[in-house]
């Protein structure tokens, strides 16, 4: 059985400034600290169009729950990069059969509204309505998370 979230906020800059950050690893794993990291070998530290092949698997990610303890993988398949407005990744991951994740940028007054997108379907027959709590709360963490980095960016650049 397939769950579905979405997740939208907005945050204090533009959509090519939130893509800088957002496209890279150290963005994501910003926004996922201290709840988990995501590993990605040394070469792709960005998702970039020249790298990406839409369909095939970009690499292997490790979910480290604190940033240590492994509990699952990604291997980050991603279906459309567009720098600026956002991407589509459909990624088998250990725990999930399905897991497609689809982040929008779009231009708003006062900044950029970031839109989570969220499908998955648990391999376990059980417990797929936990996982879309646990879901719910890492999203909106990752988004408190990025709206208070570019906020705080913000504060630093008026003085």
């Amino acid at each position: 059985m397939a769950y579905e979230l979405e997740m939208t906020s907005v945050v204090p800059a533009s959509p090519a400034r939130v893509w800088e950050r957002v496209s890279t690893m150290a963005g994501v794993n910003h926004e996922l600290w201290p709840l988990a990291r995501m590993t990605h070998p040394p070469g792709i530290a960005r998702l970039e169009p020249a790298v990406v092949r839409p369909g095939e698997r970009l690499f292997r990610s490790w979910i480290l729950l604190f940033g240590v303890i492994p509990i699952d993988y990604d291997d980050l398949t991603l279906l459309r990069v567009e720098p600026g407005r956002g991407f589509l990744e459909s990624s088998p991951l250990l725990s999930q059969r399905l897991w497609v994740h689809e982040r929008t940028l779009d231009a708003v007054d006062g900044g950029c509204r970031v839109t989570d997108r969220v499908r998955f379907d648990p391999r376990l027959p059980v417990g797929g309505r936990a996982l879309l709590a646990l879901f719910r709360l890492v999203f909106r963490h990752r988004h408190r998370r990025l709206g208070r980095f570019f906020a705080t960016e913000e504060r630093w650049q008026r003085r």
